[in-house]
Order: C-alpha cells, then sequence, then structure tokens
C-alpha cells in the first residue's frame, strides 16, 4: 500500500541553514493559496505563528508547516500578494507612471519629481541592474542577503562622472552615491511590505548609512556683490541682466531662464514666478511648475528693469526674456563657468567660503536680514515653503563673527606700547 502524500514539501535553502516551504492540495487548501505558498520561506510567516517562523531542523520544519495549513485553512483568506524579482520591484521605481510611491503621492495630490525619478534610475542603471541581489525573490530575501549586496555596492569602484579618467578611482563606500542607493533599496523594500503585513523586511534591522555632511552655500555681503556690478565684471547686456535677476530678485536659475516677457508687469512694477524648468542640469529638460509649486510675486527692481531692456534692443524679443539674438537660452554651465570669472574680475576672493551661483539666493537673504527685513517677507520673495528653509539662507549671523574675528586679530597683531619707567630720585 503506497505511503500517503505529505501534504507539504520542505527542502533546504543552498548555502544557508533556512528551509523552503511548498504546499500542495492534499492539505485541504485551495489551488490558489497553495500556489501563493509555493516555495516560500519560513521567515514570511504570519505575526500570529512567530513562535514557528524560524525552525532549526527539519523535524520543527515540518511542525510548524501542519501549524501553518491549520491557520490558513482557519483564516480561508489570501495571505501572499503577487512575488517580484528584486530587480523586477525596483525598476518600477524608476518609472514615473508605474512607480507605487509616485501613486500614492499622486493620490495625496502631491506631485512627484521626475527629477527624483531621473536619479533613481541612474542608480539602478549604473551600479545595480547587474548584481546578483536583482534576481533573488523579495519573498526569500533574507538579512545575510541584504548585508552581501551592501558589501559589493560599499567596495564598488566609481568609474563615472567625475572619476572617469582617474586611475585610481574612489570607492563608493562612504560617498553621497552610496548613501542614495542604499536610502532607495531601503524605500522600495518598505513599500513593498505596505501591503504584505507577513512579509519580513530583511534591511529592517540595518542601520541607514549616515548622511553626508552637506557644505552649505556661503552668501557675499553688500559690498561684494555691489563689485559684482563694477565696470569690467560683466561684460555684456547678458550677463548684467542675468546677474541682476540672481542677486537683486532671488530667482533660481531655473526660474531666470524660464521667465517669459508677459510675467514681467512694468507698471507696478512686479515679477510673477510662474514657471521654472525641470531637470535643469538635464539635457532633456522641460518647463513645469516652480520648486514651491505656486506662483509669487517679486519686485521688479528699476536696476534690472533697465538692464532688461538693454539686452532686448540689443538682441531682440523673443519667447523667454533672457534669450540671446537666435531665441535660444543660456544652459547652466554658461552661469557655473561665468560666475568664477564674474568673482575674479571683481577680486572677490573664497577664503574657504563656498561660493556657488545659488550663493545669490543666500546672500540676498542676508543683507535683507540685516536691513532689517520681517523673516516672513524673506521666505515670500525666496519662494521656500518654511520659515525653516529660509532661517538656512541667512547668514548675517556668521558675517558679525566673522568681522569680530577680524578685528580681535587685528588688535592682537598691534604692537605694544612701550613702558616708560620714570625713577624718583631717593
Amino acid at each position: 500500500m503506497p505511503r500517503p502524500k505529505k501534504p507539504y514539501v520542505i527542502q533546504k535553502r543552498k548555502g544557508s541553514k533556512t528551509y523552503l516551504l511548498t504546499l500542495n492540495d492534499t492539505s485541504g487548501l485551495s489551488v490558489r493559496i497553495c500556489k501563493e505558498w509555493q516555495r516560500k520561506s519560513f521567515q514570511n510567516f504570519p505575526p500570529e505563528l512567530i513562535a514557528y517562523s524560524n525552525p532549526k531542523t527539519k523535524a520543527a520544519a515540518e511542525t510548524s508547516a501542519m501549524v501553518l495549513i491549520a491557520f490558513l485553512k482557519s483564516a480561508g483568506t489570501s495571505v501572499q500578494k503577487r512575488d517580484f524579482l528584486v530587480g523586477d520591484w525596483l525598476r518600477l521605481f524608476t518609472s514615473l507612471a508605474d512607480s507605487p510611491k509616485g501613486a500614492r503621492n499622486i493620490a495625496e495630490n502631491n506631485s512627484y519629481s521626475e527629477q527624483s525619478i531621473d536619479r533613481l534610475k541612474g542608480i539602478y542603471e549604473v551600479h545595480m541592474k547587474d548584481d546578483p541581489f536583482m534576481k533573488l525573490l523579495m519573498s526569500e530575501i533574507e538579512t545575510s542577503d541584504a548585508l552581501a549586496f551592501i558589501n559589493r555596492m560599499g567596495l564598488r569602484k566609481l568609474t563615472g562622472g567625475p572619476y572617469r579618467n582617474k586611475k585610481d578611482p574612489p570607492q563608493m563606500m562612504g560617498t553621497e552615491t552610496f548613501a542614495k542607493l542604499i536610502k532607495f533599496v531601503r524605500m522600495a523594500f518598505k513599500e513593498y511590505g505596505r501591503e504584505r503585513p507577513y512579509w519580513r523586511n530583511a534591511f529592517q534591522y540595518i542601520e541607514p548609512p549616515k548622511n553626508i555632511p552637506y557644505r552649505e552655500r556661503d552668501a557675499m555681503p553688500e559690498d561684494e556683490v555691489l563689485r559684482l556690478f563694477e565696470p569690467g565684471v560683466l561684460l555684456d547686456s547678458m550677463e548684467i541682466a542675468v546677474c541682476a535677476a540672481m542677486f537683486w530678485a532671488g530667482l533660481r536659475r531655473s526660474e531666470v531662464f524660464a521667465l517669459r516677457p508677459e510675467d514681467l508687469d512694468w507698471h507696478t512694477p512686479k515679477i510673477t514666478v510662474r514657471k521654472a524648468w525641470k531637470n535643469f542640469t538635464y539635457k532633456r529638460r522641460k518647463l513645469g511648475t516652480t520648486k514651491s509649486k505656486r506662483e509669487r510675486i517679486i519686485p521688479f527692481d528699476e536696476f534690472l528693469q533697465n538692464a532688461i531692456k538693454k539686452l532686448w534692443e540689443e538682441n531682440g524679443q523673443h519667447e523667454f526674456v533672457f534669450s540671446f539674438a537666435d531665441g535660444t537660452t543660456p544652459g547652466p554651465s554658461w552661469i557655473k563657468c561665468r560666475f568664477k570669472k564674474w568673482l575674479a574680475r571683481a577680486g572677490i576672493e573664497l577664503n574657504g567660503r563656498h561660493l556657488v551661483p545659488h550663493s545669490s539666493r543666500h546672500s540676498l537673504a542676508s543683507i535683507l536680514e540685516e536691513r532689517n527685513v520681517p523673516l516672513r517677507h524673506i521666505q515670500e520673495l525666496l519662494g521656500h515653503s518654511s520659515l525653516k528653509t529660509t532661517k538656512r539662507y541667512l547668514h548675517s549671523t556668521d558675517k558679525t563673527l566673522r568681522d569680530i574675528r577680524n578685528k580681535t586679530n587685528e588688535a592682537r597683531e598691534k604692537p605694544e606700547p612701550e613702558v616708560k619707567i620714570i625713577q624718583f630720585a631717593g
């Protein structure tokens, strides 16, 4: 008489001490539930059966299987959703149309940045696509698999971008790229577990990478900003107009070149900032909303008015305010290259400061604070959604302390006064 077929099949994972479980129809469960639990690890047991989720021996695994079958018969519901390969799941987040997180943000009426999608896509395609971790099933990932993946990524050499021509490129570990990569995977695994309450996240007990210290942009004091507009620093009408828009209107670079003539009100006068270039630093940039997702109105200074009028006299009026004679607009490299030349021509030394084009907004905020302009008005001018962001742009305290330090150093360097000894006759 043949031996009755067991309602389950238990087999050990290769190179691991864990077991895989396959249920069959002799268990009394539906074909659908059996299929959902095909080759699932015991670590995926429901929370109610947590005591049976990590069997150390085959006998313990068989006991756990019988407990699970009894639980599923009483539950009578679906326990596991569709499984994914790690690579297939991560790839969903590199498409705006398929991203689970993007869909939830849109449902909450929050737009999802296309630039963020492009960044994730670049990380996946360049560093992760061919890694063995991408070929594992999400349901079978264990902490050891996650740690091995993190180790491979950390030891990987950076060969693209600024490291393309280096003989000995650095390892990814400790870089901003590595931090973004791990945060991307952790976010995707967290999303996977949102609708799978019985799934155990392999990254749950792995600490995230420490944040790379952010190098804050520095601000220029008012006297240095004024030196930029001295003769011989800005060489043509385009440079004068763009520099004025950055330093005296507080516009971002993506907003400067998105301004249209209809955004300028010459009578009030005011500027309505409606649009900005998305992916401004990429070749495939396109026009979209501002960073704050809303319009804002800023003053239209007379100096900027005259600069734009002169620019139009030389190049003509086109679709965008800041355009060359052929109608094209400058790109991000145009400002980046010229900004360094502006500082050099004006004789402005860095002295360890981090001065970049975006420093124009920091400079304007600090100058206005020194003039006792209310913080709320500075926030509205710069288009920040919170006062916390605006406070990061205020550097007047740093300038005051720097001036005090310089004066203290000058005082210390002064020669000591001569001490005259007066003798009295005895």
